[in-house]
């Protein structure tokens, strides 16, 4: 049996194509895996649970019923989607994940991630993700109305575009002594995340001399995409709605 991994797949009801690569992925390769992982960035931006969009339903939809054909599927929240919550994973048949998990994945442990908390060079992203995981920040933001929330996801994006364009790629990027941090803090010799939209496997050497790697997951705006990991395999498939070779 295998297990999948998807990311930043930024769905949205301007992108149909791409929400047509997901309900292809989920109704095919899919449905013969032991697990989903999505790991952040379902979609391009969240307000809230009680503001559910076209694409949302139909996925929500469609994630729910991999789920019912016995495939468990499990979220982490990205740095689009944070305010994703309770009532939404309910509807989607989705186990809510925290911000880092470590799997035993066929025998590996691994840890899973989104991947933007490791991006520590981006001071100032930094300071913002702190802000947005807060609570009662997040409440405040829920309580506003659907209007003043849209503009406010809106306003973020362009902000975002905007440090984009602003800031070097390699300050965008993980930072090497954070990586390996992590490596030692969790004591695992694979990591598995998403964000950086950089798909490639990176080779380390843990302080204990255990050869360790980080994959990075591709990100979907251009082609839908996963990884296929199993006892003695990993695959990255493109694109999703194929089934990789034996």
């Amino acid at each position: 049996m295998s297990t999948l991994f998807i990311s930043d797949l930024h769905l949205e009801d301007s992108q149909p194509r791409t929400t047509g690569w997901l309900l292809e992925f989920l109704a095919g390769p899919a449905r013969e895996a032991e697990a989903l992982y999505i790991l952040g960035d379902l979609f391009e931006y969240w307000i809230g649970d009680d503001a559910l969009s076209t694409t949302a339903s139909k996925v929500a939809e469609a994630i729910a019923a991999l789920s019912s054909s016995g495939v468990p599927c499990f979220f982490m929240h990205g740095n689009r989607d944070f305010l994703l919550g309770d009532a939404f994973a309910s509807q989607a048949g989705m186990t809510l994940l925290p911000e880092s998990l470590v799997i035993d994945l066929h025998g590996t442990p691994t840890l899973l991630l989104h991947g933007d908390s490791l991006c520590t060079d981006d001071v100032e992203y930094q300071a913002f993700r702190q802000q947005s995981r807060n609570p009662a920040w997040q409440a405040a933001i829920l309580a506003k109305s659907v209007k003043e929330r849209l503009q406010m996801a809106r306003d973020a994006r362009d902000a975002s575009k905007d440090h984009m364009e602003t800031v070097s790629t390699e300050i965008m990027d993980v930072n090497e002594s954070t990586v390996r941090d992590h490596f030692q803090e969790h004591g695992v010799r694979r990591m598995i995340h998403g964000h950086t939209h950089r798909p490639a496997v990176h080779r380390y050497e843990t302080e204990d001399g255990i050869a360790a790697e980080r994959i990075v997951l591709a990100d979907w705006s251009t082609e839908g995409s996963y990884l296929r990991v199993t006892s003695d395999r990993v695959d990255s498939v493109s694109p999703a709605s194929c089934t990789p070779s034996n």
